[in-house]
């Protein structure tokens, strides 16, 4: 704040000084974390007089899951997580009608005093905020450089609302703040693209410049290979769309199993699964390696079965060293991981609806896993010179 003369009397006048704050989020509040920013930025605007009451920063997202996050500092509360909000945002009664609603619709911005009687008219939301204590509303567009749009808002609580003065240098935090929270919505949009596409762990590795053709380690891990039994028939036999249906029901179904297993899924082919759970080359982290595949095996048919999946399904798991990193051509490449041990976990698969078993191991998992197994047969496996001993967890 800064403190004036009135022109007309000796009476000191305190104004609003956007220029600390604007000073702060370009030297440290632009490092922060977005909730961490909003935090900041909250107390800091509370702190020079403003009686600020709450502070909201939104924006859409690219998530399959997720349409909008948004972050909220407010005063004298305890910390309130970002929240997330699903797809079907329009229809909502608590977002439809809304100042963020408007906002969106109008891209200007939006605000109402709440000093005064609020009618039947002014949304439900603006209700809350005057029986919470807050006198003014204001919210802005944050106008990205890619055509999108965010929304920051502040409300306070002092008897006369936000001053003119107030308003004005809340414009140009909003100026200054806009490049910023554009960076961290491309930074959420990255992460859920590379999360959504490749997986968590894989997706990270990505994100932090693993992306050259040909940048690959070698890792052990137990890999899971799974595919529906007779798709080429169900595909013949019913439309389309009702195979697509079923066949998300059952990627649904497995990525459940994997994820509450700690594995990771790196392809979905056709109707396939190839998944992962890495090892660290202990002895006790092939052990859990091993055996989180089996538990994921086993979680994925009792979760079909609570689901009524209307398709059977077979799983392979085989231990051993593959080659995890990119490959392809020079301008498009592909995360991924090959190698001799990911064939076996395919070939030991192939082998379930042969032998009539919903979950086939090799024997290198059965040794490692240490738990109780049961001898199906020995089989010579597609590449493969030495017959290979197949068995099944006692629990599948």
């Amino acid at each position: 704040m800064r403190i004036a003369s009135s022109p007309t009397s000796s009476i000191m006048v305190i104004m609003f000084d956007p220029s600390p704050h604007v000073d702060w989020l370009l030297s440290h509040g632009r490092m922060l974390d977005l909730q961490g920013l909003v935090d900041g930025l909250g107390a800091r605007l509370r702190a020079d007089g403003t009686a600020m009451m709450r502070v909201r920063i939104s924006f859409r997202t690219t998530h399959p899951l997720t349409a909008a996050l948004s972050v909220i500092w407010e005063a004298n509360t305890a910390p309130i997580k970002p929240i997330t909000t699903a797809h079907g945002l329009e229809a909502r009664s608590d977002y439809a009608g809304s100042p963020l609603a408007e906002i969106a619709r109008t891209g200007h911005p939006y605000r109402r005093r709440l000093t005064g009687v609020l009618g039947a008219d002014d949304h439900v939301s603006l209700h809350e905020i005057q029986q919470r204590g807050g006198t003014d509303y204001y919210g802005l567009p944050l106008h990205f450089a890619g055509g999108s749009l965010g929304m920051i808002v502040f409300v306070c609580n002092s008897t006369g609302g936000f001053s003119d003065d107030q308003i004005s240098g809340l414009d140009h935090l909003a100026a200054v703040l806009t490049p910023v929270v554009e960076a961290h919505a491309n930074h959420q949009l990255a992460a859920a693209i590379a999360k959504s596409y490749l997986g968590a762990r894989t997706g990270q590795r990505v994100l932090d410049g693993q992306i050259t053709r040909g940048d690959i380690e070698t890792i052990e891990a137990a890999i899971l290979f799974s595919d529906i039994r007779g798709w080429t028939a169900l595909n013949a036999a019913r439309p389309p769309a009702e195979t697509l249906d079923i066949a998300n029901r059952y990627f649904e179904v497995i990525s459940d199993a994997v994820d509450n297993n700690e594995g990771e899924i790196l392809k979905f082919m056709g109707d396939g699964v190839l998944a992962l759970f890495p090892g660290d080359g202990t002895d006790e982290g092939r052990q859990r390696a091993c055996r989180q595949a089996m538990a994921a095996a086993h979680a994925a048919h009792g979760i079909a079965a609570l689901a009524a999946l209307p398709v059977s399904f077979g799983i392979g798991i085989h231990y051993g060293e593959v080659l995890y990193g990119n490959v392809g051509a020079r301008a498009r490449i592909d995360f991924t991981v090959l190698g001799k041990s990911v064939n076996i976990a395919a070939r030991v698969e192939a082998c379930c609806d042969r032998l009539d078993q919903s979950v086939l191991i090799s024997q290198t998992v059965a040794d490692m896993a240490g738990t109780p197994t049961r001898h199906i047969a020995t089989e010579r496996l597609k590449g493969m010179d030495t017959p290979m001993a197949l068995f099944t967890p006692a629990t599948s």
